[in-house]
C-alpha cells in the first residue's frame, strides 16, 4: 500500500475508535456511578467492561497509528505486525475481566447476598444496548474496509458490552419480579459472553503469529485465475500467509522459454492485477518466472 493509503487508513480507523472512545467514558461513568448508588454488582460489572473497552480503544488507537506507518529498512514487510498484537492484547484484557465478574458474582451467590437494585438498570441496561450495538455495527463496517485485525476485535469488544448488558437488562427484569441472586447470575453470564469473545479473539491473533496460510476461498480465487491465464504453461509454489491487514503471494510460474524479459514480465504483471481485482483485502503478490523447461521443484 502507498504511505497515502496508509494515512487514510489509520485516519478512518482512529476517527470511528475515538467515537468509540467517547461513548465508552461516558457509559462506563453512568454505569459506575448508578450502580453503586442503587448497589447493583451487574451494573457495576458492566461498567467496568465499559472501562476496558476504553483502554482497548486507545490500544487501537496507538496500534494503528504504529501499523500503518510504511515499510522500512528495518522492516521491510510493513508494521503490520502491531495490529495483531493489539487484537491479542484487547482478548487478553476481556478473559481478565471476564475471570474477575465470575469470580466476584459467583462468591457473593455462595455468600447469598442477593439484592434488588431497582427500575434504573432496566434504563441504564436498555441505553448502553442501544448505543453500543450501534457502534459496534459501524465499527466492524470500517474493519472490514481497512482490514484492520484490531479494530474488527474491538468492535466485538463493543458487541460484547452490548451483549453484557443484554444479560443485565435480564437480570434486572428477575429482580423486579422477586428473584434477589438474578443481579448476581446477570454478572456470571456477563463473565462467560466476555470470555468467549476473548478466546475467539485470542485465536485468531494466534493463527495470524503462526503464519497461517489465506482463507480457502481466497486459495481458491487465486488459482482460479491462474488456470484460466491461457498464456502461462502451468505454476506451482503458491504460497500465501496474512500480516495485518495485507496478504502476501508468492508463486511460480512457468511461461515459454522463447519469450522476452518483458513479454514475461507483462505476463505476471497481468496476473497480479487480477489476482487485486478478485480479492477483497490488499493483496502484495510477489511470481517467480520459470522457463517451461525446467521441472517445478
Amino acid at each position: 500500500m502507498t504511505h497515502d493509503v496508509y494515512r487514510e487508513r489509520d485516519r478512518r480507523i482512529r476517527s470511528v475508535t475515538l467515537w468509540g472512545a467517547l461513548l465508552n467514558f461516558l457509559l462506563m461513568a453512568l454505569k459506575i456511578v448508578t450502580g453503586i448508588f442503587i448497589r447493583s454488582t451487574a451494573l457495576i460489572a458492566d461498567g467496568i467492561h465499559s472501562l476496558s473497552d476504553l483502554v482497548t480503544d486507545f490500544v487501537v488507537i496507538l496500534s494503528s497509528r504504529l501499523s500503518n506507518r510504511p515499510a522500512d529498512d528495518t522492516h521491510p514487510y510493513g508494521h503490520q505486525r502491531f495490529e495483531t498484537l493489539a487484537a491479542v492484547f484487547v482478548s487478553a484484557v476481556l478473559m481478565v475481566v471476564s475471570g474477575g465478574l465470575i469470580w466476584t458474582a459467583a462468591r457473593d451467590i455462595l455468600k447469598g447476598e442477593g439484592h434488588f437494585p431497582g427500575a434504573w438498570v432496566l434504563v441504564i441496561a436498555a441505553m448502553s444496548v442501544v448505543s453500543k450495538e450501534a457502534i459496534f455495527q459501524i465499527t466492524r463496517k470500517v474493519a472490514k474496509k481497512t482490514h484492520s485485525a484490531a479494530l474488527y476485535a474491538n468492535a466485538w469488544h463493543h458487541r460484547s458490552d452490548a451483549l453484557s448488558s443484554i444479560a443485565v437488562l435480564a437480570g434486572g427484569i428477575a429482580g423486579l419480579l422477586g428473584w434477589a441472586m438474578a443481579d448476581l447470575a446477570a454478572t456470571i453470564v456477563v463473565g462467560f459472553m466476555i470470555l468467549g469473545v476473548g478466546l475467539k479473539i485470542f485465536y485468531q491473533g494466534m493463527v495470524e503469529f503462526t503464519e497461517h496460510s489465506a482463507d480457502q476461498d481466497s486459495i481458491k480465487a487465486i488459482e482460479e485465475i491462474l488456470t484460466a491465464e491461457d498464456v502461462i504453461c502451468g505454476w506451482h509454489a503458491l504460497r500465501t500467509r496474512k500480516l495485518g491487514g495485507e496478504l502476501f503471494i508468492d508463486l511460480h510460474v512457468l511461461v515459454d522459454a522463447k519469450l522476452t524479459v518483458r513479454e514475461s514480465h507483462d505476463i505476471t504483471l497481468r496476473i497480479e492485477e487480477q489476482i487485486k481485482a478478485r480479492l477483497s483485502k490488499p493483496v502484495n503478490v510477489l511470481i517467480h518466472i520459470d522457463p517451461d523447461t525446467v521441472e517445478p521443484h
